[in-house]
């Protein structure tokens, strides 16, 4: 199973990678700047946790290790990788209405909330990398 050892990186296609669900314990790294932004993580078996500009951006529990993490104005894109199912939240805009794929098949449309969060159910034992993208429908 892969991991983000450096627990947040920069990838070559500008997108970021960042979390490592094998940990015991909490660990965290903060102030990373990547295309003019600052981010934040912690991370461990349990949990895994992103913030932007001092902002939520993903969460998921238990944790889980997220390669080739892309925000854009119509959504986010990412692989995610776990030992477990997981429960993953995202940061969207504020009561609108997405459709989220997982491995490239349709999970439905679902709106979020007012404070622009998403949540969606991913299977992750034994499936290795799972591509998840939310698209603003």
């Amino acid at each position: 199973m892969a991991v983000v050892a450096e627990l947040l990186r920069a990838e070559a296609d500008k997108t970021i990678s960042f979390g490592n669900h094998q940990l015991d314990q909490k660990a965290k790294l903060e102030d990373f700047s990547f295309e003019g932004d600052l981010y934040k993580v912690k991370t461990y078996r349990t949990m895994t946790k992103l913030e932007k500009n001092g902002m939520f951006s993903y969460e998921s529990v238990p944790g889980t290790s997220v390669f080739n993490f892309e925000e854009t104005e119509k959504g986010v894109s990412f692989m995610v990788e776990g030992d477990e199912d997981a429960q993953i939240t995202v940061g969207l805009k504020d009561e609108t209405e997405y459709e989220v794929f997982v491995s490239g098949e349709s999970a439905g449309k679902m709106s979020t909330n007012l404070g622009g969060k998403l949540s969606l159910s991913v299977e992750l034992a034994d499936m290795g990398q799972v591509n998840v993208k939310v698209v603003e429908a």
